[in-house]
């Protein structure tokens, strides 16, 4: 279990204080360092009957009479959890035959969508058609599975009782070919026919790789699924040159999960600084340098010509003329929905399958929730958003009604060495928008307000208070007292520690 740092809080005024010794004077009233005493935040309450927990940083729930010590998922420490309470719904169960529920997808949406309409309707037949052979599993956790950090038997989302347990047919290696919408009807790749009463689309996404020339040779991958971790394990010998095209998250987790296995790592991003859609760029200025730090190499501002060699990749050539040594290339360039059944099938489909508040297609009985969804213009991407919209997608499939009114874009950094934590609207859009930022203890902190509310932080070296900020954001909390006082980041910290979870 990660140990929680130390901390001290003023006598006077309550300021909480991290670090091994007292500060010279409380950074709000002026207090001397005599007028400290230690502080242990409190763990998480264990009410009575409590059964899950919601890791604050990554939303995984957990089941048990206590958090996990760390969240399988993100690693956060047991403090880090909440009790979760799901939305209580009502069961039916009627004389009428049992609806079909098909889900295609197996990952975080169409798991949380079994499990909703599992509670819904204990009667329904749940089938889940996965097009990867074997369990559903965290799909977020390849980095740290290229890491070493853990193991295959890690990765799975459940064991194989807890489907049969909960009778939920998982049906891998199967993939969907046509939706026929009127009869209800699906056609599988094997050419079987499949009828469902209800069916949800959780199809996720698939790497975008751009038309580069030379993308297709043999040692130029991506990393998306397992298949993809391990073929990439397979080639990243000790003497290997490593690339990775894209300083996104996934570029630079993976390029952080391979340096010190290979000979060399080397990480060309477009723009002129890493994580454009998580940091600024004066933000990025510190990440850089631990990124360097670890040996990796950086190439910002580039632009890839080609990538060059026979059958082989042996190199990416740069626009400037530049040519960068591979042995292996994994181009990490972003993802796009899977929307390719849902466009023949009819259903409306701009950048993803475009649902409502209902997580409802344009077509009924037909729902949609992860990768694969646009709701109210938003593709998220992202873990959370997924588990959240799988789970309000079953609920409705099944009868009980819940709306997906939309959560702040949150994000978090790991295998790097290197604690990062970004949410919300991270870069002012006019003067509307008040920031607040600096350091603290060496840490950079920058907090974005808008009508007496924050509206997007980023946390980088120390996320500690990542918890509570992404309760701030995403509860709306009146901020007004910030924003009144001396515009300091120690005084956001205050205010964040003083708040209820």
């Amino acid at each position: 279990m990660a140990v929680r740092p130390k901390a001290w809080i003023c006598t006077v005024c309550g300021y909480i204080h991290t670090g091994d010794e007292p500060p010279e004077c409380c950074v709000l009233c002026g207090a001397g360092r005599d007028l400290f005493e230690p502080y242990e935040e409190p763990g998480p309450a264990v009410p009575d009957g409590a059964s899950q927990w919601r890791c604050l940083l990554c939303d995984y729930v957990a089941d048990g009479d206590t958090p996990p010590e760390v969240c399988p998922v993100c690693g956060a420490p047991a403090d880090q959890f909440e009790v979760y309470h799901a939305d209580t719904v009502e069961q039916f169960a009627s004389g009428e035959k049992p609806q079909t529920f098909v889900i295609v997808g197996a990952g975080i949406a169409g798991i949380s969508a079994a499990e909703s309409i599992r509670k819904v309707s204990p009667d329904a037949k749940i089938v889940i058609l996965s097009k990867e052979a074997g369990l559903p599993y965290y799909r977020l956790n390849l980095t740290r599975y290229l890491a070493g950090q853990i193991g295959a038997q890690r990765l799975p989302l459940h064991p194989e009782h807890w489907y049969q347990e909960r009778d939920i047919q998982i049906r891998p290696s199967t993939e969907l070919c046509t939706v026929d919408t009127d009869q209800r009807r699906l056609t599988l790749r094997d050419s079987e026919d499949l009828s469902y009463d209800k069916l949800i689309l959780a199809m996720g996404s698939h790497p975008f790789v751009p038309a580069v020339p030379g993308a297709n040779r043999e040692n130029v991958t991506v990393l998306r699924t397992r298949q993809d971790a391990d073929h990439i394990l397979a080639l990243a010998q000790a003497h290997a040159r490593v690339v990775i095209i894209g300083g996104g998250l996934l570029g630079l987790e993976a390029a952080g999960a391979l340096v010190g296995k290979v000979n060399r790592v080397a990480v060309l991003e477009g723009y002129g600084w890493l994580l454009p859609r998580q940091l600024t760029q004066t933000a990025a200025v510190s990440l850089e340098a631990h990124v360097r730090s670890l040996g990796i190499e950086l190439y910002p501002k580039v632009r890839v010509k080609e990538i060059v060699g026979d059958e082989r990749a042996r190199g990416v050539l740069l626009e400037d003329g530049d040519l960068v040594p591979a042995d292996l290339v994994i181009m990490s360039t972003g993802v796009r929905p899977n929307s390719y059944v849902a466009r023949l099938a009819g259903l409306e489909v701009h950048s993803g399958i475009v649902v409502n508040n209902h997580l409802q297609t344009s077509v009924p009985d037909i729902y949609a929730a992860g990768d694969v969804t646009e709701h109210q213009g938003m593709v998220y991407g992202l873990w959370g958003p997924a588990q959240f919209q799988g789970s309000i997608a079953g609920l409705n499939a099944a009868g009980s009604p819940t709306e997906f009114l939309g959560v702040p874009r949150s994000n978090m950094l790991k295998v790097l060495g290197f604690d990062m934590f970004s949410i919300g609207d991270i870069t002012p859009e006019d003067a509307s928008f008040e920031v607040i930022q600096g350091t603290v203890n060496g840490h950079y902190q920058s907090y974005v307000f808008r009508d007496s509310h924050m509206v997007g932080a980023i946390l980088l070296g120390d996320t500690t208070q990542s918890a509570h900020v992404k309760h701030t954001v995403e509860k709306k909390r009146d901020c007004s007292r910030i924003l009144q006082g001396d515009h300091s980041v120690e005084s956001v910290q205050a205010f964040l520690v003083s708040q209820p979870d």
